[in-house]
C-alpha cells in the first residue's frame, strides 16, 4: 500500500545513553571515577527514555513566557516554563549535575559530575545553563563565606523548586555581567552600587544578558565607589518581598529556546558585596572559568547526540541495496564525526579531572590554560559537526520532528557564551605572556605522548615554534587564533595517542595533524589506511 511506512529508522529511545557512549565510559574509568559507573548507568537509562525525550522536545517547543505583572497590576517579573522543563531540570539536580563534585570531593568527583551533566545536556541543553551557573558559583561562595551565609547548603541540595520563596531549602544561581554598551568589556559597565551599610548596596542600572532570570540569586558586576565590584543579588528579600529586579523582555534567540535569557533593569535592588570593592572581575573570574569548562562539556554533549543520531539512522536506513552504514562514503562520514566527538570527550574529561580537589599545582596551572584553549576549539567545532550529522539524516534531519535541527541551532551558543572566539584567543595570549608556568604545564601534558607517533611529535614541535613566534611578534593578536587552534589539536592528539584505541589515534593524527587540506575540515574525506569501520563501531 502507498501509505505503508518502510525503510525508516525506529525511534532511538529506551537506551542506556551512558553504556552506549564507549568513549565516555572509558574516560570515566581512566580518570578515577569508576566508582560512579552505577549511578551514571541509571542516569543514562533515565535520559534515554522516550518520555524524557518527549519532555526535551516539549520544553523547546513550549518556550518560556514572561509575566511582568499579575492580573491585579502588581509587578511580579516572573517567567513561566512548561512543566516538561521543570521535570528535566529537577531530574538533573536530583542526580547532582550541578554540585555533586563539591558534596563528594573525592578523586574523579568532577569527572563523574561532568559525565552526569553531559548525559542530561545531550538530550536537552537549555536547562544546562542554570545548572552550570550553580555549579560554577560554588568556588566564589566558598572563598567569600561572609557574603554567602546560608547559600552553600541550598546550592548543594538535590531538591528543586521553581517558585521564588525564602522558604526553599534549595537554590539555583545565575550571573549577570554584560551591558549593552560594553558586552565583553565589562569594565565599561555603568550599573551603580551605592553603599547602604552592613556590606549591602543598592544597585541601579541594567544588564543586556541575564540568562535563567528565575534563578534564586545572581552574581552581578556593578560600579561601587571603589570601582567595578561583585555582588550577590537575591531575587527575594529576607522579608519575602521581591527585590528590585525588573525583567524587561526575553531574548528571541537562535537556539537554547527552553532556557529564558532576558534583559533586566535594577531599581534600588539590594545586594551584598562579595570580595573587595574594585576587584569584581577578580572575584567573579572563578565562576567564569567553571562555566567555560561547562561550555566544553555542553559542546561535547551535542557532538555525542549528533553522532549517535546520525549513526542510528545510517544503521537502519537502506539505499541502493545496502544499509547506509555499510557504504564506504557514509562509513567515512560517521567515522569522522566520531573522531571529533572522541577528541572532545577525551579533552573534556581530562579537564574535569584537573578541577578535582586533589589537583597539584601543576594540574592547576595546566587547567588555567587548557580550559580556555579547549573552550575556543571544541565550541567552534560544534556547529559544523552538527550540520554534517544533520545531513546524514537527509530531509528528516532538517525537520523539527527529529532532534538534530534543535542541536544545529544550539551548538553556536557555546562558542558565544563566556567569551566568543576573539575574547578567548586574546585571553590565551595574555596567559602565555604573564603565566609561563601554565604554558610549561600544558607543554608537559602534551609531551607525555612524545615518541608514540611521529605526526604528533612534529605537530607539538610546530606548536612550540608558533608560540615562540607569537611571543616575539610586536602585534601578536592576528596570530592568536592560529596558535590556540594549534594548542588544542596538540592536546587532543596527545590524549588520543596515549589513551584511545589505535584506530582512533591513528585516524586523528592522519586527518588533523598531517597537513591534509581536508583533514577535519571536510568530514568524511579520510585518507587511505584509516580504519573507519573500527571507529564507526564506537559510535
Amino acid at each position: 500500500m502507498p501509505h505503508d511506512v518502510v525503510n525508516q529508522s525506529p525511534l532511538r529511545s529506551d537506551l542506556d545513553e551512558y553504556a552506549t557512549n564507549t568513549a565516555l565510559v572509558e574516560g570515566v574509568e581512566r580518570h578515577d571515577a569508576a566508582w560512579a559507573h552505577h549511578r551514571l548507568h541509571l542516569t543514562g537509562q533515565r535520559v534515554g527514555t522516550a518520555s524524557f525525550q518527549r519532555d526535551a522536545e516539549r520544553a523547546n517547543r513550549h518556550e518560556p513566557v514572561l509575566h511582568t505583572h499579575d492580573r491585579y497590576g502588581h509587578r511580579i517579573d516572573e517567567v513561566e516554563y512548561d512543566d516538561a522543563y521543570h521535570r528535566i531540570i529537577g531530574a538533573a539536580v536530583a542526580d547532582g549535575a550541578h554540585t555533586s563534585a563539591y558534596v563528594e570531593p573525592m578523586p574523579g568527583a568532577n569527572v563523574a559530575r561532568a559525565a552526569t551533566f553531559m548525559l542530561y545536556a545531550q538530550i536537552e541543553p537549555g536547562h544546562a545553563c542554570p545548572v552550570s551557573m550553580t555549579h560554577a558559583v560554588v568556588p566564589v561562595l566558598q572563598q567569600h563565606a561572609e557574603a554567602a551565609v546560608g547559600w552553600l547548603p541550598r546550592v548543594f541540595s538535590t531538591t528543586y523548586g521553581p517558585a521564588l520563596s525564602t522558604e526553599k531549602h534549595s537554590a539555583l544561581f545565575g550571573m549577570a555581567m554584560t551591558e549593552k554598551q560594553g558586552g565583553s568589556d565589562v569594565r565599561a559597565n555603568m550599573t551603580t552600587a551605592t553603599p547602604i551599610g552592613d556590606g549591602r548596596y543598592r544597585l541601579n542600572g541594567h544588564k543586556w544578558f541575564c540568562s535563567a532570570p528565575m534563578s534564586d540569586a545572581f552574581l552581578v558586576l556593578a560600579q561601587a565607589p571603589g570601582g567595578l565590584s561583585c555582588f550577590l543579588l537575591s531575587r527575594v528579600l529576607d522579608d519575602g518581598s521581591r527585590n528590585g529586579i525588573r525583567i524587561q523582555r526575553l531574548k528571541d534567540k537562535l537556539g537554547n529556546r527552553a532556557n529564558a535569557s532576558s534583559e533586566v533593569e535594577y531599581e534600588d535592588a539590594v545586594a551584598t558585596l562579595v570580595g573587595e570593592e574594585g576587584r569584581g572581575v577578580r572575584t567573579i573570574i572563578d565562576m567564569v572559568a567553571r562555566t567555560r569548562l561547562d561550555c566544553v562539556l555542553g559542546s561535547t554533549a551535542g557532538m555525542r547526540q549528533a553522532t549517535a543520531e546520525a549513526t542510528w539512522h545510517a544503521r537502519h536506513r537502506s539505499a541502493f541495496g545496502r544499509t547506509l552504514i555499510d557504504q564506504p562514503a557514509m562509513t567515512a562520514v560517521i567515522a569522522d564525526l566520531q573522531l571529533e566527538a572522541e577528541a572532545a570527550t577525551a579533552t573534556a574529561l581530562r579537564l574535569a579531572r584537573a578541577h578535582d580537589d586533589d589537583a597539584s599545582d601543576e594540574e592547576i596551572a595546566f587547567r588555567r590554560l587548557a580550559t580556555a584553549v579547549a573552550k575556543y576549539w571544541i565550541c567552534k567545532r560544534g556547529p559544523g559537526h552538527a550540520a554534517e550529522a544533520l545531513e546524514c539524516l537527509g530531509g528528516n534531519g532538517y525537520t523539527e520532528a527529529f532532534p538534530l535541527a534543535m542541536r544545529y541551532r544550539e551548538q553556536p551558543v557555546m562558542a558565544v557564551w563566556e567569551g566568543s572566539g576573539n575574547v578567548i584567543a586574546l585571553d590565551v595570549l595574555r596567559a602565555l605572556d604573564r603565566d609561563t608556568v601554565s604554558f610549561a604545564a600544558f607543554d608537559m601534558e602534551v609531551s607525555r605522548a612524545a615518541g608514540a607517533d611521529a605526526r604528533l611529535d612534529a605537530w607539538i614541535e610546530h606548536t612550540r615554534g608558533l608560540a615562540r613566534e607569537v611571543a616575539s611578534d610586536p602585534v601578536p593578536d592576528a596570530a592568536a587564533r592560529r596558535l590556540v587552534a594549534s594548542l588544542a589539536l596538540a592536546l587532543q592528539g596527545s590524549l588520543l595517542v596515549r589513551d584511545a584505541p589505535h584506530a582512533v589515534a591513528d585516524a586523528f593524527c592522519a586527518t588533523r595533524l598531517s597537513g591534509d587540506p581536508f583533514g577535519g575540515a571536510l568530514y568524511g574525506a579520510l585518507p587511505r589506511g584509516v580504519d573507519a569501520t573500527a571507529i564507526t563501531a564506537r559510535a
